[in-house]
C-alpha cells in the first residue's frame, strides 16, 4: 500500500514537470502553419475527344465510346421550353414532356412501356423545363435495338391519352395547393417575379386557370411545333462502336421529318434598376426568410471570371463573408447564402438572403447589405483571393470525374451557342483575375443602391419597421380559387 501511494506521487510529480515544460515530450514538434503549405500545380484535365456528326434529316450527334461497362446511354435535348407556352397555358409544356412518356406511343401505353423497359433493365425518360426539352435511354449494350426504337417510337409517335393527361393535370393542381406551405419556397419564388416581372416567362407558375384550359390537342399542337430531327441534339456514349451507332440512330429515326425552324426569338430581359422593400405576411412564423439583390449577367460576360471569384468571397460557404460576418460573428442567421448566378442567354439573378429570427429582422438585412457595398468599396485580401481561386480550382477535376457529365456539358454547350473549351478558358481566366478585377468587376455589376428586399414573415415581431428601409409593399400571395 505504502509502494502504491509513493508511484502516484512520483507520476504526479512527472506530470507537473512535464506540463511546466521542464521536460521535452520526445517526438513533438510544432505543426507548420497551413498558411506556409505549398503544393505543386495540379496536373491538365484531358478532356476525351466527342466526335461530333449531323445526319441527313438534320439530327446532331455527339458521339463518344466509353468500353469500361457494357452499357450505352442517349441524351436529347431538343429547342422547346415553357418559355414558348401561352401565357393563360402555362404548364402546358411540363404536361407536354411528362405525358409524351407516360402516355405511351399509338403502338404502345404507357404501362406497356414500363413493362418492356423492365424487362430489359432500361430506361427511358422524357421532360420539358424552362427553355429546354429532355429525352433519355439508358440500357444494356445488348439490349441497344429495342431501347432506341422505343426513345425514338416516344420522340415520334406519342399518344397523349387523356387519362394521363388528367393525372398528370391533378398532380400539378396538388402542387398548387401546396405552394405556399414553404416560407423559403414562396421567398424564391416571389424573388424571381420582382427581377423578372410577374408575367415574365422566367418567372411565371401555373395556376388553376391555366392547368384546366389544356387540352389534349394543345399538347398535340405544342409537340408537333417543336419535335424534329432538325430541332435535337442527341448525345450518345457508351460500349459501342462509333460508326455501327450511327448507322443504328440513322435507322430508327429515319421516318422522322423536319419541322419549320421558324422558332419565336427567345424573351428578352427588361430590368429597370430600382430599390424596394417587400412583404409577405406569415402570422404563422417566428422568424423570417430574406432575400435581396437585383439581376445578374451572363456566362458570356468578359467579367464572368471575376464575378465567380467574387460571388465565393462574398458567399462562397463557410469561407464566405456573409457566412464569417453576419452569421458567425453577429449570430444574425441561422443560414446566410450569396450567389452571383450568370446563365447562358438570359441574365441570372444576383441574390442575397438569410433565414434569422423575427427580432433581428432589419438588422440582419442591415448586415447584408453592408458586406455588398464593402465589396465595391475595397480590395479584397490576399487570403480571401488566393482561398476563392483555390475552391475553383482545387475542384475543377471534379467537372470530368464521368464521361456523362462530360458529354452532357459538351451538349449544353452546343445548345447554347458556347464554344466547346469554355470551361477550360474560364479556368485560364479564373487563375488570372486579380484583386484589381475584382474590385472592378463588383463596382460595375453590384448596385448596393438599389436593392429589391423581401421578407416572408411576422412583422409584429420585427425589431424595427421595414418601413424604416424605404416604403414597404405587401405581397399576396393566396392561391386563385379553382374555377376563378
Amino acid at each position: 500500500m505504502r509502494h502504491e501511494r509513493m508511484r502516484l506521487i512520483l507520476t504526479g510529480m512527472c506530470l507537473v514537470v512535464v506540463a511546466r515544460g521542464a521536460v521535452p515530450i520526445l517526438g513533438a514538434q510544432r505543426s507548420p502553419d497551413y498558411r506556409q503549405l505549398k503544393y505543386p500545380r495540379l496536373n491538365d484535365v484531358v478532356v476525351p475527344d466527342v466526335q461530333r456528326v449531323t445526319l441527313a434529316n438534320g439530327m446532331r450527334l455527339l458521339i463518344l465510346e466509353d468500353h469500361e461497362l457494357p452499357l450505352i446511354h442517349l441524351s436529347g435535348r431538343i429547342r422547346v421550353g415553357s418559355i414558348y407556352e401561352p401565357a393563360d397555358k402555362v404548364g402546358l409544356a411540363d404536361i407536354t414532356g411528362e405525358v409524351m412518356r407516360t402516355g405511351g406511343t399509338v403502338s404502345r401505353t404507357g404501362d406497356e412501356l414500363d413493362d418492356e423497359l423492365e424487362q430489359i433493365a432500361a430506361s427511358v425518360e422524357t421532360s420539358i423545363g424552362q427553355d429546354a426539352g429532355y429525352a433519355s435511354v439508358s440500357v444494356l449494350k445488348k439490349d441497344i435495338d429495342k431501347g432506341l426504337s422505343i426513345l425514338a417510337d416516344v420522340l415520334m409517335h406519342p399518344a397523349f391519352r387523356e387519362d394521363k393527361i388528367e393525372l398528370a393535370k391533378m398532380q400539378q393542381r396538388s402542387r398548387i395547393a401546396r405552394r405556399n406551405d414553404s416560407p423559403q419556397a414562396i421567398a424564391a419564388r416571389e424573388f424571381d417575379k420582382l427581377i423578372y416581372g410577374p408575367a415574365s416567362v422566367y418567372a411565371r407558375h401555373t395556376e388553376y386557370a391555366t392547368i384546366d384550359s389544356i387540352t389534349r390537342d394543345d399538347l398535340v399542337a405544342f409537340h408537333k411545333r417543336f419535335f424534329g430531327p432538325n430541332n435535337m441534339i442527341l448525345a450518345v456514349w457508351g460500349d459501342f462502336d462509333t460508326r455501327q451507332m450511327i448507322a443504328m440512330i440513322e435507322k430508327a429515326f429515319e421516318e422522322w421529318a423536319k419541322i419549320d425552324l421558324d422558332l419565336p426569338a427567345k424573351p428578352t430581359v427588361d430590368y429597370a434598376w430600382r430599390s424596394t422593400v417587400n412583404l409577405v405576411c406569415r402570422p404563422d412564423l417566428n422568424q423570417s426568410n430574406i432575400y435581396l439583390g437585383h439581376i445578374a449577367g451572363l456566362m458570356s460576360d468578359p467579367d464572368y471570371a471575376a464575378l465567380t471569384v467574387m460571388n465565393q468571397v462574398l458567399g462562397g460557404g463557410f469561407t464566405g463573408r456573409l457566412f464569417k460576418n453576419v452569421r458567425s460573428r453577429q449570430g444574425l442567421a441561422y443560414s446566410v447564402f450569396g450567389t452571383y448566378s450568370s446563365r447562358y442567354d438570359h441574365p441570372g439573378v444576383f441574390a442575397m438572403g438569410c433565414q434569422t429570427k423575427s427580432e433581428s429582422t432589419v438588422h440582419a438585412i442591415e448586415a447584408i447589405l453592408a458586406e455588398a457595398r464593402k465589396m465595391t468599396e475595397e480590395e479584397v485580401t490576399d487570403e480571401e483571393l488566393q482561398l476563392a481561386k483555390d475552391s475553383y480550382l482545387n475542384s475543377f477535376v471534379f467537372n470530368f470525374d464521368s464521361t456523362a457529365e462530360v458529354v452532357s456539358r459538351l451538349m449544353t454547350y452546343e445548345y447554347y451557342g458556347y464554344p466547346p473549351d469554355f470551361l477550360q478558358k474560364t479556368r485560364e481566366s479564373i487563375e488570372k483575375v486579380t484583386k484589381a478585377d475584382v474590385l472592378r468587376a463588383a463596382r460595375a455589376h453590384l448596385r448596393p443602391d438599389a436593392m429589391q428586399i423581401l421578407v416572408v414573415g411576422r412583422p409584429e415581431d420585427f425589431d424595427r419597421p421595414l418601413s424604416t428601409l424605404g416604403e414597404v409593399r405587401t405581397i399576396d400571395v393566396t392561391v386563385p380559387t379553382p374555377g376563378k
